[in-house]
């Protein structure tokens, strides 16, 4: 086949490595054969495509810059959306916790009620078991609605006291609790979500052998002492 119709042939935007291949061939053949025409065209062709492979790497190198130029702002606009949507995530649930715990400390001295129309509840009697039952089915219902709302009781009596959960009132000299452990609780904390919504009020042991100490409170400032304090002071929780 002759050497100028190989030449024809190829399409220098579509040549491929067989092509080429066939190219240099067809080259090394013109030279065998002294066809000086064939060769020059040939190479004529060849320094082509070596223009127009530098030609191609330039463009590619001053494109470089800016790539890596974009690749570092799509990386920095990615990480600018991730802190954003991590910062929503928050504030949604700040939001959902605040809304929900507005709700819920309005209905706390509702509890607060029911705990101490128990205390006046007699079921020795007919009509006080009666009012009994009545009650443990309100009352239970009421405590099922809080759990819904993911709402828990602060656990205290026997448990050590802890200032972020705990309010205390005073200590008290206890046979049963060693020192620092809550002997009484005079007001339910509650937990919404694992956080506080109010602590719990309480008193706490000093051990054996100690006398009782009255912790002053917001409440208490300002009124006659009942008893003197004596021992180390505790601060509210």
């Amino acid at each position: 086949m002759p050497c100028w119709f190989i030449l024809s042939q190829v399409d220098e935007k579509k040549l491929k490595g067989s092509d080429l291949k066939k190219l240099i061939d067809a080259y090394k053949e013109a030279i065998l054969n002294g066809d000086e025409k064939t060769v020059l065209d040939k190479e004529a062709f060849f320094r082509k495509l070596e223009d127009e492979k530098n030609e191609l790497a330039e463009k590619v190198g001053a494109l470089l810059p800016d790539i890596a130029s974009q690749k570092e702002n799509f990386i920095r606009t990615q990480a600018d959306f991730e802190n954003f949507r991590k910062q929503f995530e928050k504030d949604q649930l700040r939001l959902t916790f605040n809304t929900q715990k507005d709700v819920i400390e309005s209905l706390l001295p509702v509890v607060d009620n029911f705990e101490k129309a128990k205390q006046h509840i007699i079921p020795e009697t007919e009509k006080g078991q009666k009012i009994n039952t009545s009650y443990q089915s309100i009352y239970k219902q009421f405590v099922e609605i809080l759990r819904s709302l993911r709402v828990s009781a602060v656990q205290t009596i026997g448990k050590p006291f802890d200032p972020l959960l705990h309010e205390a009132i005073a200590r008290e000299e206890s046979q049963q609790f060693k020192e620092g452990v809550i002997i009484q609780e005079t007001r339910r904390g509650f937990l919404l979500g694992g956080r506080v919504l109010r602590p719990a009020v309480v008193k706490v042991s000093t051990g054996s052998g100690h006398k009782k100490t009255l912790i002053p409170t917001e409440e208490s400032e300002g009124q006659p002492a009942t008893a003197a304090v004596d021992g180390d002071s505790m601060s509210n929780g």
